[in-house]
């Protein structure tokens, strides 16, 4: 169902490669560096902890044998200021160089930004696409498009409880808040398709609230850009024309929006280009016609607890709606 770029990429890539160890951008590579230097910290702090408590214990077993030895508990104690001495720098290098892993993190990119809005919702992500051209704003769902090598700031909100924004190849966590506006900045170095995920539970389905990064060319951002701006096309197969009545008929359109049809509902995801996707239900499925008809009929056997409600279809509307979601790309 997936065509383009992106469906060319999920056929090369492991897009379920999710790693802070294998950064694509500046602030991925920054908190990278932060962990192999907290690492390394921690190594030298408990080896010199652990080697001064040998030496203390070594001492201390000398002085019972001679309770008239000051020298073994003046040793002892210079040990200890000795370790504290060492440690207490340390510790406060490892807190400066933290605080400036942060300032990098935080820092607004220089050059053309592109701005995306990100709502958590149980059990998935809304997305929309900013633009000073009301006309140009548009709306898709559990999955981001950016282009290569151009700063993206992330503004994070939450329709119902606190979610959590983080795809560890491109930047650190940033929890959502409701009430709170939040934002978060990414840059792609490297063309690819990287899998983020809510980190903060946030209810029954919280393992199985994904998303998709598709970091891409420039070119091929744009070419994806204007074909979310168009409508859903309209079908002219008689048996997708009979599946568009029955998602505008049904309960469907009570919860998703299709541009340029009657459907405009905002419980649900946009589905103007569903068929355009990689995955369903928040990366729970790949974007099968078998899985959607399985995630249209059942959803709470696949995903129990998900708002979405079970749609008893027969076999010919079933088929009709899903060649009509077919030719939403």
């Amino acid at each position: 169902m997936w065509t383009g770029l992106a469906g060319a990429a999920l056929a090369c890539t492991a897009y379920d490669h999710q790693s802070v160890l294998d950064p694509v951008g500046p602030q991925a590579t920054s908190t990278r560096q932060l962990f192999y230097f907290m690492m390394a910290v921690a190594v030298i702090v408990y080896v010199m902890v652990v080697g001064a408590l040998l030496l203390i214990i070594r001492n201390r077993r000398t002085a019972v044998d001679d309770p008239q030895s000051p020298a073994r508990e003046a040793s002892a104690e210079r040990t200890i200021k000795i370790a504290v001495a060492i440690v207490v720098p340390v510790l406060f290098v490892f807190l400066l160089y933290d605080f400036a892993v942060a300032r990098v993190v935080g820092r607004m990119p220089e050059g053309s930004m592109l701005t995306i809005d990100v709502t958590g919702h149980q059990w998935w992500w809304e997305v929309t696409y900013e633009d000073p051209i009301p006309h140009n704003i548009f709306h898709t769902a559990n999955e981001i498009h950016i282009p290569v090598g151009r700063p993206v700031r992330i503004k994070l909100a939450s329709h119902d409880v606190i979610h959590s924004f983080w795809v560890p190849n491109l930047s650190g966590k940033k929890d959502l808040i409701p009430g709170h506006a939040d934002d978060i900045m990414i840059r792609a170095d490297q063309p690819g398709i990287y899998r983020g995920q809510c980190a903060e539970f946030c209810g029954l389905e919280h393992a199985k609230m994904a998303m998709l990064v598709v970091a891409e060319s420039p070119d091929a951002f744009t070419r994806w850009v204007e074909l979310q701006r168009q409508p859903a096309q309209v079908p002219v197969d008689s048996v997708a024309v009979a599946g568009r009545r029955v998602f505008e008929s049904g309960s469907c359109a009570m919860c998703h929006t299709i541009a340029s049809t009657q459907a405009a509902a905002t419980v649900g995801p946009n589905l103007t280009h569903v068929a355009g996707r990689m995955t369903l239900a928040a990366g729970t499925l790949q974007n099968s016609r078998g899985n959607l008809a399985g995630w249209i009929l059942d959803p709470q056997t696949i995903k129990p607890g998900a708002k979405m409600p079970a749609n008893a279809l027969a076999p010919a509307e079933l088929q009709a709606l899903l060649a009509y979601l077919e030719t939403l790309k």
